[in-house]
Formats: C-alpha cells, structure tokens, sequence
C-alpha cells in the first residue's frame, strides 16, 4: 500500500498506538532476546510515524536511523520529540546505510509491505555488523482468525490471505539470504484497554487490510463491532497475538 495517496498517517498513532506500558512490555521482549552485548546503532525499518524510534533509541541508548518510503508517514515521525533518532526516506530494498553499520535491526508490521522480500532481507545481511540481529513483530496468515476485528468483517479473510504472509515464508525468506532463525514466539499484545476503546480505534480505519474493504462492508462491519462493543464487560483488553522473530546471520 502507498501511504502517501491515503490519509492513513494522519490517524495512524490515534489508531494503531498502545498504551506506555505495552510499548514498554515490547522493549523488554526485544532485549530478553538479545545478547548482552552492547547495541549502539539502530535500523528500525518501516518506521512508519515512528511509535518505535525514539523509545529504541532511549531504552538502549542507541543511535537509531529510521526509514520509511512514505514521506507522510516521515512527516508525522519527525514531530515527535526522537533524541538520537535520524529519519530517512527509503525503501527496505535499498537502504541508505554502509555495509556493516548495525548491530540490530528493528520491524513492525512491515514484511508485508515488502516489494521484494529477497532484496530486502539481503540488505538486512549487507547493513548488520558480525553478531547482529534481526528483530521483527508482525502479522501471519497462520494467526489469521485470532486478530479481533475478522469476525465482524468477513471479507478481510481474503485481503489478509492476499497481503499477509505466513511464518513458514518469512522463515524461508530470512534462510535463503543467509540467516538463521534464532527465536519465534507468539506474543499476546493488548490492542484495546477494552471493546469500546478498541472500535473506536478500528473507526479510524488506519490499517492497511480495512482500508482496503469496500465502504459498505466497512461500515456494516464497524456497526457489528459497536454493537459487540456495547455488551462487553467494559474492564478486559483487547489481546491479539503477535509473530515475534528473531534472525542472525548463519
């Protein structure tokens, strides 16, 4: 999806954000994952509006370049406070940075915004330094009916068939440039504080497979989530499990 012909960036943090404490609870599966050594630079890739970047930056007192191929996304990335941060414009397929010039690589919800997958994990192996990591939390086609809004739109099914990828490809993916798999969790993340807080969320529509459904199937579905919404208990988040990966070079 082209970020830059919708008006997805404006409400994306509004509709894809968390809590501090989910952020925070990120940050620590991150680096329980991670060597003791010590990571002093930073590639968070498909940075998007940044949600990530500067909490990066803070949490392992890195310097972090952040890149992202949508100039609006970048736009509302670079109103946030990002001590250490530097934002780029740039594809996964092609980044901006000399070989072996990481120690970690950071994605959210992003492989599946890949043009070439390839490419881009081949410039994930150019760009780490020896003993680096490649850390990526994201959507899978194998976890397709446990993400809370498909029941009350059908027709994401296929949409998310479409644009998502399963673990097995990601996995193979990773293998063929020269990686090894060295963890994969499943991770229940909170995406609403409860029902209600999570429809308003979905309303804004900032997500890539609802923002492809057709306006009367949004609508219809929106309208399903609201009435659900009402009748629950109004103290229980809304959890949704995440894939979490970690790859390092073979």
């Amino acid at each position: 999806m082209d970020y830059d012909q919708t008006q997805m960036p404006t409400a994306y943090d509004a509709g894809r954000g968390y809590r501090p404490a989910i952020l925070a609870m990120w940050l620590g599966a991150i680096a329980r994952r991670l060597p003791a050594e010590p990571i002093d630079d930073i590639l968070d890739v498909g940075c998007g509006t940044g949600r990530y970047s500067a909490a990066l930056a803070a949490h392992f007192g890195a310097r972090v370049v952040a890149v992202d191929p949508s100039a609006k996304m970048l736009a509302e990335a670079r109103k946030k406070s990002a001590q250490g941060v530097r934002f780029e414009r740039a594809a996964a397929e092609a980044l901006p940075l000399p070989d072996a010039s990481v120690d970690m690589i950071f994605g959210s919800m992003v492989f599946h915004h890949f043009n070439d997958p390839d490419r881009a994990v081949r410039e994930f192996l150019r760009v780490l330094r020896p003993g680096g990591h490649v850390c990526l939390r994201g959507g899978t086609t194998d976890q397709l009916e446990s993400y809370a809004y498909v029941p009350f739109f059908p027709t994401s099914r296929g949409l998310i068939q479409a644009s998502l990828t399963s673990r097995a490809f990601i996995e193979a993916t990773f293998e063929k440039a020269g990686f090894n798999l060295a963890s994969h969790e499943l991770i229940d993340s909170e995406t609403g504080e409860n029902w209600r807080h999570y429809a308003d969320k979905v309303a804004l529509r900032a997500d890539s497979i609802l923002a492809q459904l057709r306006d009367d199937d949004f609508e219809a579905g929106l309208a399903a989530l609201r009435r659900y919404a009402a009748a629950a208990a109004p103290d229980g988040p809304v959890i949704e499990p995440v894939d979490f990966f970690v790859f390092r070079p073979a």
